[in-house]
């Protein structure tokens, strides 16, 4: 028989910590809420939609900028962060982005009233920072997913928030993400909080820290 620490929440949500935002690419909405992964926007020029329609396609390269993100070259010193996966698109219900995301960047629709050519579609780039600190890691407590490895504290019933596994300030991890898996029923026996998480495999199998 399974121990489960939390009988009446048997199917946690995981949310991020920051913007409370759902983990996962495409889960489903909670209380009324729309799925929105943590992320920044970028900013698509019309001129830029013409001379690149695969603006931060994968493997490209992007600086840190405000109010956008500008593609720059990986080679330079401007480069922070490269595009692990690239869809169009809204997030909401689009693929799931690699484990290995940082944070997720969200590109704005641009129509030009010209041609197709000369616009470009929403989407989304799922980004991972050249260099340390990597939010998205396995136990960092941050990053648009929870993975395996990742901890998690009860934010409030039916709902638990990532939090880092140690070695640094906020709540103190209560679970840890063991594995993923398609389905509750496959969670090994020892299993006692399940997370859902999105993706290819939705369920996170997690067990009680000491």
């Amino acid at each position: 028989m399974r121990h489960r620490a939390l009988p009446e929440a048997l199917f946690a949500l995981a949310v991020l910590c920051g913007a409370c935002a759902l983990t996962g690419c495409h889960a489903p909405a909670r209380s009324g809420a729309g799925n929105v992964a943590q992320g920044e926007k970028a900013a698509l020029s019309p001129a830029e939609a013409g001379r690149n329609p695969t603006f931060l396609g994968r493997g490209a390269c992007t600086g840190r900028g405000r109010p956008a993100y500008e593609e720059v070259d990986c080679a330079s010193e401007q480069a922070a962060a490269s595009v692990l996966a690239r869809y169009y698109g809204p997030q909401a219900g689009g693929p799931r982005c690699p484990e290995a995301t940082d944070f997720v960047l969200h590109i704005t629709a641009v129509n030009t009233g010209t041609s197709e050519s000369e616009s470009a579609p929403e989407g989304y780039a799922c980004m991972r920072n050249l260099r340390p600190p990597h939010p998205g890691d396995p136990g960092r407590g941050g990053g648009p997913l929870t993975v395996a490895g990742d901890c998690v504290y009860t934010e409030r019933r039916g709902v638990v928030k990532e939090t880092a596994c140690e070695g640094a300030q906020g709540p103190a991890p209560e679970f840890r993400v063991e594995e993923t898996v398609a389905a509750r029923e496959d969670c090994p026996p020892e299993t006692d909080l399940y997370v859902q998480v999105g993706g290819g495999a939705p369920v996170g199998c997690a067990r009680r820290l000491p």
